[in-house]
């Protein structure tokens, strides 16, 4: 009984520990509002003109960047489907066997029936220990929240959350009002700031929170840019962050753009196919975080085919299984199952210049 308690008097201090950084942000934030709204325009702006303006520009940054950061931080990161799990004789059975070459022989033959395309660097199925389960392609277990997260991009304390398929629009949307936020507050508070050094604002406590209004958002600025340009890159090179790291491994090997189909195609995966909602933090990502479109994959002879396969039994097998799990809108489908328009062409001259002595070979998209 000790121990259990003292595990659960642990988990509950890392908990309250790991929202220290959440609660830091939530105060730069407030006190940022308060030096900007009440000390900077109501106190120090007199042309009441340009205040009103300041305020309502600024009002509608900050309800974006708040409400990015609100959905980041508590959209529930997913978790592959029941599907992936095994079930209660396949852990018997795992569990009896001491060989890891005849528990992989059990994997493969789960695998066989679900759209797993990537391996472990050795050529294994990819499975979790913890989670008793075999992982989707992109899927990792994430230490912190001790579950598998469905394209697992990485662990931000900042927002006390895995930011993965569930949450990786609002986390870029958080990024990019965050940034708009730092600079608008820069950008506006620098005539002021000038009129500190040279004394030109009044003697009161405004013109302190003017001088480091501008000093931590301009410094913001510098961070949030960077770091906003490299996930930018990511999105238009279809990566997660532990994908740039570590390229994925699939039957053919290491590559490194195995997900990319195209720049306009990677960014409508992440932000969905209609327009109006890409500024908006509302989930309209495309696909079902299990599988994902892919260029160039050597396919497992024992694997099903994707629905674009020539081969009529593996197309009705395909379209037995249950994914994605619902039923994708038309704008989904379309980046789904459209292939590229060299798919046809390239393959059939593929095939003649390859012949027979590489035919697991192919371009598709996995469903």
């Amino acid at each position: 009984m000790a121990p259990s308690g003292s595990r659960s008097i642990k988990r509950g201090c890392q908990r309250v520990l790991y929202w220290i950084p959440v609660l830091f942000i939530a105060l730069i934030v407030a006190w940022s509002y308060y030096a900007y709204v009440l000390q900077l325009c109501i106190e120090s702006i007199e042309d009441t003109a340009q205040k009103v303006v300041y305020l309502l520009v600024y009002h509608a940054i900050f309800i974006m960047f708040v409400w990015a950061y609100w959905q980041t931080i508590f959209t529930k990161p997913m978790n592959p489907l029941k599907e992936f799990h095994l079930s209660y004789s396949d852990k018997e059975l795992l569990e009896r066997e001491d060989r890891g070459e005849s528990q992989q022989e059990i994997l493969r033959r789960i695998a066989k029936d679900l759209p797993i395309y990537t391996r472990t660097n050795s050529g294994a199925i990819r499975f979790c220990d913890r989670c008793q389960l075999l992982k989707p392609d992109r899927c990792h277990h994430c230490s912190v929240c001790d579950k598998c997260i469905l394209k697992m991009d990485h662990h931000c304390p900042w927002v006390n959350n895995c930011v993965g398929f569930s949450n990786y629009k609002f986390f870029m949307l958080f990024l990019a009002y965050s940034l708009l936020y730092c600079l608008f507050i820069t950008a506006t508070d620098l005539q002021y700031f000038i009129k500190f050094w040279t004394n030109g604002l009044p003697d009161t406590q405004a013109k302190f929170h003017i001088l480091f209004l501008f000093f931590s958002a301009s410094m913001f600025s510098v961070s949030l840019a960077s770091l906003f340009t490299y996930h930018c890159w990511l999105v238009c090179k279809n990566r997660s962050t532990l994908e740039a790291v570590r390229a994925p491994v699939f039957r053919h090997g290491t590559d490194k753009n195995g997900f990319s189909l195209g720049v306009s195609k990677n960014f409508r995966q992440v932000f969905g196919d209609e327009v109006k909602y890409w500024p908006i933090p509302i989930f309209s990502s495309l696909g079902d975080g299990c599988s994902f479109p892919s260029c160039l994959v050597n396919l497992d002879p024992e694997q099903p085919s994707s629905p674009t396969g020539s081969n009529p039994a593996n197309k009705g097998a395909a379209e037995g299984r249950q994914f994605p799990s619902k039923p994708l809108r038309e704008s989904q489908s379309r980046l789904l199952t459209s292939t590229p328009s060299w798919t046809e062409s390239d393959s059939a001259a593929d095939k003649d210049k390859k012949g027979a002595s590489n035919p697991g070979m192919t371009i598709e998209n996995e469903a």
